[in-house]
């Protein structure tokens, strides 16, 4: 194999090191505490927190910014489609014409999303306040993988070794850098899922009038 692709796959292994550390810490961290009188269902408020609690209508920073919260999911979207041919290139980056085209289309769609939500993390007053540096290369390098990734499947020979790289540079920042919240998202649905259901805010009952 040639130097690019160990690089990548030394970088994998680093990653999933640092991803698998994450998730150890967490497991002995155990179930959160509360340690007020139980008045609800916690399982009930994990489920509700993975499900209803999501859907943008129950979000109050979705549904007032329903147009950046569209452009996030597309380009989360990309960024699952992208790992995936990741994995795939280790084998062929030669697909079917009729695939090809489709793939390319929405990696280069959520690239320009995830372009769109940066320029908007640097003009938007409030968000530039809130916004620290990782923030900013958390999103180059995923929208850089996005375009990249798309690249590949339309000039393979010429941009596979470019394209490692970059690969290899997402994967060594994962673990130490705000794209780390792949593990802790989970941990921290279910942490307040959990709060909510013990306290019967969750799921939300229906009242009748």
């Amino acid at each position: 194999m040639t130097w690019y692709s160990w690089l990548a796959i030394a970088s994998l292994a680093i990653c999933l090191a640092g991803c698998i550390y994450h998730l150890i810490r967490l497991i002995k961290l155990g179930k959160p505490k509360d340690y007020s009188r139980k008045s609800g269902s916690p399982g009930s408020g994990i489920i509700y927190s993975f499900t209803g609690a999501m859907n943008p209508v129950n979000k109050e920073s979705a549904y007032l910014n329903l147009p950046t919260y569209i452009a996030g999911v597309i380009y989360h979207m990309g960024t699952f489609l992208a790992i995936i041919l990741f994995f795939v290139f280790f084998f062929t980056t030669t697909l079917n014409k009729m695939i090809t085209l489709p793939l390319v289309l929405f990696l280069f769609l959520s690239a320009i999303f995830g372009t769109g939500i940066l320029f908007k993390r640097v003009t938007d007053k409030k968000l530039k306040q809130l916004s620290n540096p990782d923030d900013y290369i958390s999103n180059m390098l995923v929208t850089g993988f996005q375009a990249a990734t798309g690249i590949v499947l339309l000039i393979p020979d010429a941009s596979y070794p470019v394209y490692m790289v970059i690969a290899s540079l997402l994967l060594l920042y994962l673990p130490v850098g705000k794209l780390k919240h792949a593990i802790y998202f989970f941990a921290a649905r279910y942490h307040i899922g959990y709060f909510y259901g013990w306290r019967n805010v969750w799921p939300a009952a229906k009242h009748s009038r």
